[in-house]
């Protein structure tokens, strides 16, 4: 079952299509020439695969053991996310270069 919807951030729009479960296809629009999104396209002006998300039961559990591993986060501290959930994103050098996001449940 596919549904869509939309949702804005103060750089971006959101526009998603759940895929049944809990997958979900995630299309990212920058409302500003300052935002993360827009220095991706900038540096990608083909577009593609921005990053990954991860749902995860415990964000600082999680952070812990990828820290523990040597994978290094972007921020000290989870921030609160595009869907008003905690998130952490893994640096992409240490995860075979894709940006890969925590989120929790």
């Amino acid at each position: 079952m596919f549904t869509s919807g939309t949702s804005a951030r103060s750089w971006s729009i959101h526009r998603f299509v759940e895929m049944g479960g809990s997958s979900k296809v995630e299309l990212i629009t920058p409302l500003s020439s300052n935002s993360p999104i827009d220095a991706y396209l900038k540096k990608n002006p083909s577009g593609g695969l921005h990053h990954i998300c991860i749902d995860v039961d415990d964000i600082h559990e999680a952070v812990k053991r990828v820290r523990s591993q040597g994978v290094r986060t972007l921020t000290e501290e989870p921030k609160i996310g595009a869907h008003g959930k905690p998130v952490m994103f893994l640096h992409p050098k240490d995860c075979n270069g894709v940006l890969l996001e925590l989120q929790q449940k």
